[in-house]
């Protein structure tokens, strides 16, 4: 993943470090369909960041998707356009099975102070790059970084699991029940892990779609276990978005005294912030 993306993201992903209920942006991807039959189908995905869930009017969520096929290839997705309220694209399903359609972003961003001047990183600073990015006698430094994934999954025919094997990067979502097979009034198991580690006592965000036409949100606040598990009993069917969200502010943020600048830190490692989202359909009894 080009690291540009994680900048392009950026807006987004910040809007997500606040809890869901105050935040006032939510990013999302919304397929046409999540569970198809064929030989030779296609499913329009519509991406954005908005107030209203799966509404355009806020603004198009940018990034680069990449397609996970079931039989672990990856693909483009295809037809790709950005408007002013939305990005579009089409995903090819050639093959019988569960695909993944993520958008991951990764990186480090931040500023520091040289001779009283306040200057951003240099965009595609990472870890490894962190430190010759920041120039000797730079005071100040304040860094973050993040890992956003934004995922959705298809079945075309009978559900597989090879899409759903970790990367050990980010938040990253092993479920239980396979997430194209959702009913409502029945109870899904979820298990989120980050860099591959169970997140035990973790929240996680529920919010059925449709908010902009009805006067409650709806949301569903619970928490993981102590093996990072989940468990969430969909009360209606419809498409529902799914946020999990960690990490702490960015390093030299704090406060400084009355009319002081923040206190310095250091340059490196920064402090991990790591997001996850997904868009579920759940079906009718």
């Amino acid at each position: 993943m080009k690291l540009r993306t994680s900048f392009l993201a950026a807006a987004a992903f910040l809007a997500l470090a606040t809890p869901a209920a105050v935040q006032a942006h939510r990013m999302w991807m919304l397929p046409s369909a999540t569970i198809v039959s064929g030989d030779d189908v296609w499913v329009t995905i519509d991406a954005a960041v908005s107030n209203d869930l799966f509404y355009f009017e806020h603004q198009p969520l940018r990034g680069d998707p990449k397609v996970l096929a079931p039989d672990g290839s990856t693909l483009e997705v295809e037809n790709k356009a950005t408007g002013r309220y939305r990005t579009t694209f089409d995903v090819h399903l050639t093959q019988k099975g569960t695909y993944k359609v993520a958008i991951v972003s990764e990186g480090v961003f931040g500023s520091y102070l040289l001779n009283g001047e306040r200057k951003q990183l240099p965009r595609g600073t990472t870890t490894a790059t962190l430190a010759s990015a920041i120039p000797a006698g730079a005071t100040e430094v304040r860094t973050s970084e993040s890992a956003s994934r934004n995922e959705v999954f298809i079945t075309s025919g009978e559900p597989t699991s090879t899409v759903f094997k970790p990367t050990g990067k980010g938040i990253e979502l092993v479920p239980v029940t396979h997430p194209n097979d959702l009913v409502a009034g029945e109870t899904a198991t979820f298990q989120f892990t980050l860099d591959g580690k169970p997140m035990p006592d973790q929240a996680v965000t529920v919010i059925p779609g449709g908010i902009r036409y009805r006067d409650k949100l709806n949301q569903m606040d619970l928490k993981t276990n102590a093996a990072g598990k989940v468990q969430i009993k969909w009360p209606e069917p419809g498409m529902y978005w799914l946020n999990v969200t960690t990490g702490g502010r960015r390093e030299g943020m704090g406060p400084g005294a009355e009319g002081q600048a923040a206190p310095a830190a250091p340059a490196g490692p920064a402090p991990r912030r790591a997001n996850y989202v997904t868009t579920l359909e759940v079906l009718a009894p």
